[in-house]
């Protein structure tokens, strides 16, 4: 059985796919472009930074690089729901995308948070 650190890997890069895929699939038309070009950017930055988390040689580095990977997943919540609210993309099509989108946030600013407790003295 897989570690939770492994099994998060693994569930950013599914997720990383997924954004190259809703990128490739999105119109061809101008604001498609420019505000695919920046969920693609910020939505594949979670997973390459997640994986410089299991890297970070102390609590500080962890705390640090763990704030770039919630930085990046609630960027890529904005630009998603901005391809939604725009009309780019219907909702429906990107309901799954979207949840799994604010579940990563949720569970990487959890481990944020728990990051820095842990870090200030009591």
């Amino acid at each position: 059985m897989a570690t939770q650190p492994e099994q998060l890997r693994a569930r950013t890069k599914q997720f990383a796919i997924r954004i190259v895929r809703l990128f490739k699939s999105l119109p061809k038309t101008d604001e498609a472009r420019i505000i695919g070009k920046q969920v693609m950017r910020s939505g594949t930055s979670v997973a390459a930074n997640y994986r410089a988390v299991g890297r970070a040689r102390s609590r500080a580095e962890f705390v640090s690089k763990m704030g770039v990977v919630v930085e990046e997943a609630d960027e890529t919540v904005f630009w998603l729901e901005l391809l939604i609210d725009t009309g780019v993309v219907s909702k429906v099509l990107m309901e799954s995308i979207l949840a799994e989108a604010n579940e990563l946030l949720a569970i990487f600013a959890a481990s944020l948070r728990t990051a820095r407790q842990m870090k200030s003295p009591q």
